[in-house]
């Protein structure tokens, strides 16, 4: 039988299986906190993240629930790897992956500076790497920012945080993604968009790590935009047909026609591979944007290269339940049956989800021992 212990981590508390002990705080977000601990029967260190009131609204359950999904489904060595899972008798969720103690993010911070060369295309290299298996998956990550760059001290690199993650071509809102990475066609309001967003994302952190500093600054959208127009210039007409919004027509209409300063004003004596791969990654139009596949065939990273060594998803994911309207409680019986599915060993990308009962919690419950 599973049992829970109670233990308190800077004021806040954590109730976590007798797995785990000598839980140490490394980090805070909006859903919780983050903290290391020893896994007994790992024997080793991991990460464990507390979800605080998961199911109080349909939003939050839902996101929570397909990040969950996400992680218990995706395998891959530069993607983020969940060991366990389980939701305390409180009813907070508790996320446990491998343990990494820094992102790209404060790694850039510590450096004030630019990143040496090698490591800047090692680590596009496996974003890329990474990526290709994320969008063979049919899945758009959507909010790929340094912070989410997690690095361990062999360079080893992992995407993490897949909660805003979507389908290809899914009805999309326009807020996703941290505004320094922000692809143009969403500040663009496209209602539709496509795994290039990734990409023009990852060609601003590869433009981060090049010159150590965010390359796209915007205080707000339409400053993050302007920024773009300077550097890249305006939109050309084929893009301005795939804008329906009248006040964004107008908007990118009455932008100055200057002459675009270009990426090398900001970038300078890049690698001049490297500004060749920044300039087919940032490509204003989305359909001119290089691909991950391409990308992993550029002279950039082709040191790295290894078309055997870059694996694809077998199988891409059913987002009939992920995209569908439920009610708080549903989510968290779906939360219950995820769970289930991931201790008895039977997640695959092509099960047929039963709509759940409250009879879900029982039988997890029965499964991990404990009481729920």
């Amino acid at each position: 039988m599973v049992s829970f212990v109670g233990t308190n981590v800077m004021g806040a508390s954590f109730e976590i299986t007798d797995r785990y002990s000598d839980l140490e705080p490394r980090g805070c977000g909006s859903s919780g906190m983050i903290c290391s601990a020893r896994d007994s029967i790992s024997n080793s260190t991991v990460a464990i993240k507390k979800i605080i009131s998961p199911f109080d609204t349909p939003a939050l359950a839902k996101r929570t629930y397909r990040e969950v999904h996400l992680l218990s489904h995706l395998r891959h060595d530069n993607l983020i790897n969940m060991t366990d899972i389980f939701i305390s008798p409180s009813e907070d969720l508790y996320i446990v992956t491998e343990c990494i103690m820094t992102d790209l993010h404060h790694l850039l911070s510590a450096a004030s500076k630019s990143l040496e060369g090698q490591f800047t295309q090692f680590f596009t290299y496996q974003m890329l790497r990474g990526m290709k298996y994320i969008h063979s998956a049919g899945i758009i990550h959507r909010d790929l920012k340094p912070s989410n760059i997690l690095i361990n001290d062999n360079c080893d690199l992992k995407i993490c945080d897949f909660g805003l993650a979507r389908e290809q071509d899914a009805q999309m809102t326009g807020y996703v993604s941290t505004r320094y990475y922000r692809a143009p066609e969403i500040m663009l309001t496209w209602q539709k968009y496509t795994y290039a967003v990734d990409m023009w994302s990852v060609g601003c952190i590869l433009a981060e790590m090049i010159i150590g500093k965010p390359l796209f600054p915007g205080k707000d959208h339409v400053h993050q935009f302007k920024l773009i127009t300077e550097i890249l210039g305006k939109p050309s007409e084929e893009v301005m047909k795939r804008i329906f919004s009248e006040s964004t027509l107008k908007f990118v209409n009455s932008l100055p026609d200057t002459e675009p300063r270009g990426l090398a004003s900001v970038v300078g004596d890049a690698d001049p591979q490297a500004m060749d791969l920044l300039e087919k990654m940032l490509q204003i139009d989305p359909y001119k944007r290089i691909t991950t596949e391409e990308a992993l065939k550029h002279p950039y990273v082709l040191t790295y290269q290894d078309s055997d060594d870059e694996p694809v998803c077998k199988k891409q994911l059913d987002w009939s339940l992920l995209d569908s309207e439920l009610s708080a409680s549903e989510w968290k019986n779906s939360m219950y049956s995820e769970i289930l599915d991931y201790h008895s060993g039977s997640c695959d990308w092509q099960y047929d989800h039963v709509p759940p009962t409250g009879k879900v919690q029982n039988m997890l419950a029965e499964e991990m021992g404990g009481t729920y």
